[in-house]
């Protein structure tokens, strides 16, 4: 397509801002270097991590992981220390090197609009410190003023919409997703939010009395640096701190948040803002610029119900001192030092007992990668990620559906009208691996790197605009919801795949160099979780097609029901802290693809060595059966500081790492004889409390 003349004179001026922009020496070259510590050690599967004095039968975990736990303390700048924390660090080690990259030569003029260049400005613009202790509070000055100025509920509103577009986290939660009962279509949600503590229980329980005083000395001590008096700081502080308790006892547990059909309720926006008359709901949606929207999901309509009446109830001025708090708050980590530190000084040190902050290389990379990372993931695809370890992966990807799907055939507690469902779903399941067919395009991102928080701000507001034009659309079937460089993988229900990024695709998940009794207990157990997900508790109650339908027969549902109830009571026996379970039933998705995970990964296994015969070996003193079990408790060894494996246990869904190395094999006979366990040793589990599923 031919170009117009002022196209061509705009292009040309972006350039020559962008080229300008990079061509700082004074900025860029002050950036350090990566420092000359060694790469960390692959991580890969090691027996010098078992402590043999230790029977298997008495204490598995000690047995696979006691001479790591005891030689590996917990870095300073760490909240808590595990396998997959290693091939983390060694990853941001990688990526560090990446981004120096993209800004080492200071006479540079990278192309404008390219990976390279935009990570560049955005690397520069983080590690500009003197940049940001000139500026101090100075970027927050006109937001403060616009909350200031605010006059009613309705402004307050359309100001919060502006705010959430830029990741100012208030009030509650909006976003873009698949419809769960209409999956091929984008809709707009709504659910509870706005608490400045990890979670309701922060607000409710008398546990975490401590850190509810804790919280509220810190709001106040931020107010006060940011411009208020000290006296204003600690009375807003105190009101803060009670409208989000309000709030906090309106938000469900967090366990009842995982099911989709009882979060799911869809309204047309006349009856939404007809049942919730002093939450400005049309004034909210105009200033998204969804004017025209008929119909919201509001996941919690009790929540909602509870915010009209705290609007109804709650002087405006007590909301704009809210706002302002978590504007503070969402801004701090791209203010100055003495922001950030106070900032990292409670959420870091108070909640988790980090001693130190992470070097602010990593720091900023952590952010590059949330707002940019796609951009960050080309460069870190093309120089870590080879074709090979695609094709490989894909290989064993196939090798456990092929199992699972036998499985899907043959349990004997489905009856056949679920089971011919359970495999036309299956029939349908997709996987993606290692990185995107094609790269998000952040061209129109102004970045300069000389603004950290504005190409914060920008690319934030990028996004959500993305986002907010494709409700009402068909869904983009080939987006990924992490980046390549993540050490992760995840199931999506509404599309009914797999996604691997090449993250999570080296050692101790994925080697080469292992043999396959290794690998399936890591990478083919990781393959085996994921696609157990589509079967686990709530992955269940979606079809082939990614809607929310109910395809079970009732004897079925219960028969499921009973036996994931005894994954439940294992969970909840096991003690995380003194006095201090893990929460069964909010960890039992994770806990179901666990056991699936491992069900189905050892079968694959087996059949892999009766095509292989001469694959089974005894490898260091360890038969394959051995080596398969302790790879994958070696996968979840972890260590934990106190106030952070608290923190988790109320908010993540899944079971700290020392009883994930554990849980789910308890629940099989071969685990038992691959190591000689008898009835009446501490790891024996009685046939009649373990849980056979997939």
């Amino acid at each position: 397509m031919k170009k117009s003349k002022l196209s061509l004179l705009l292009a040309a001026a972006l350039a020559a801002l962008w080229q300008g922009c990079m061509n700082k020496p004074e900025e860029l070259c002050k950036v350090p270097p990566p420092d000359s510590t060694p790469l960390l050690a692959v991580p890969r599967f090691s027996t010098n991590y078992m402590d043999t004095s230790v029977d298997p039968a008495t204490n598995f975990y000690l047995y696979a992981n006691g001479a790591w736990l005891r030689e590996n303390p917990i870095p300073a700048d760490k909240a808590s220390w595990s396998a997959f924390a290693e091939l983390r660090e060694r990853n941001w080690q990688l990526i560090h090197d990446i981004l120096y990259s993209t800004i080492a030569d200071c006479d540079a003029k990278p192309p404008p609009r390219s990976p390279i260049g935009e990570v560049g400005a955005f690397y520069a613009s983080a590690m500009d410190t003197r940049r940001l202790e000139q500026l101090g509070f100075t970027p927050l000055r006109d937001d403060f003023a616009r909350i200031a100025a605010l006059k009613s509920p309705e402004e307050m509103l359309r100001l919060l919409a502006e705010l959430q577009n830029i990741n100012i986290s208030a009030m509650f939660g909006s976003g873009v997703s698949p419809d769960s009962r209409n999956s091929g279509f984008y809709a707009f949600e709504l659910e509870e939010g706005g608490l400045g503590l990890p979670d309701r229980d922060y607000y409710l329980s008398d546990g975490f009395a401590d850190k509810r005083a804790a919280y509220q000395v810190h709001v106040a001590k931020m107010l006060a640096m940011s411009g208020q008096s000290e006296a204003g700081a600690k009375a807003d502080a105190a009101k803060i701190l009670d409208l989000e308790t309000a709030l906090a006892k309106a938000c469900k547990p967090r366990a009842e948040l995982r099911d989709p059909i009882a979060n799911y309720h869809k309204f047309t926006v006349a009856d939404a803002a007809a049942k919730y008359p002093h939450l400005p709901l049309r004034a909210y949606l105009e200033a998204e610029g969804l004017g025209s929207l008929r119909e919201v999901i509001i996941h919690q309509p009790e929540f909602f119900a509870a915010l009209d009446a705290l609007l109804n109830e709650r002087p405006l001025e007590d909301w704009k001192c809210y706002l302002r708090w978590h504007l503070l708050h969402d801004s701090a980590p791209f203010l100055h030092d003495a922001a950030e530190e106070e900032s990292f000084a409670f959420y870091g040190t108070v909640l988790s007992e980090q001693p130190q902050q992470e070097p602010r290389w990593q720091r900023a990379a952590r952010f590059i990668d949330s707002h940019i990372g796609e951009a960050l993931g080309h460069l870190y695809v093309e120089k870590n990620f080879p074709p090979e370890a695609r094709a490989r992966m894909q290989e064993l990807v196939e090798n456990i559906k092929a199992v699972f799907r036998d499985h899907l055939a043959e349990v004997p507690w489905m009856t056949p009208a679920t089971r011919a469902k359970a495999l036309a779903k299956f029939g349908r399941f997709t996987q993606k691996i290692g990185y995107p067919e094609k790269f998000r395009d952040y061209s129109s991102v102004q970045l300069r790197p000389d603004d950290y928080l504005g190409n914060v701000r920008r690319s934030a507001l990028f996004e959500s605009k993305r986002q907010l034009a494709r409700v009402g659309k068909a869904v983009d079937k080939s987006e990924w919801q992490m980046t390549p460089q993540t050490v992760n993988a995840y199931f999506n229900p509404e599309q009914n795949e797999i996604v691997f990024p090449a993250g999570i695709l080296q050692p101790p998940f994925f080697d080469v160099a292992m043999d396959d009794a290794v690998n399936y207990g890591a990478i083919g157990v990781v393959i085996g979780h994921e696609i157990t997900h589509g079967y686990d508790d709530q992955g269940r109650k979606y079809d082939g097609d990614g809607n929310l339908s109910n395809w079970w027969t009732t004897n079925d549902a219960q028969a499921f029901e009973a036996r994931a109830q005894l994954v439940v009571d294992q969970y909840d026996g096991y003690e995380a802290l003194p006095g201090i379970h893990v929460n069964g039933r909010l960890t039992l998705g994770e806990n179901l693809a666990d056991l699936g995970g491992v069900t189905i990964s050892f079968d694959a296994l087996q059949r892999s060595l009766a095509r292989h015969p001469e694959r089974r070996k005894i490898i260091d003193g360890l038969t394959p059966e051995q080596r398969f079990f302790l790879s994958f408790a070696q996968v979840w060894r972890t260590k934990w500081r106190d106030a952070e494996l608290h923190l988790r246990l109320v908010t993540d869904v899944h079971s700290p790492g020392q009883f994930r190395a554990i849980g789910p094999e308890s629940n099989l006979q071969q685990f038992y004889d691959a190591f000689g366990i008898k009835e009446g040793a501490p790891m024996w589990r009685p046939p009649s409390e373990r849980a056979v599923i997939w």
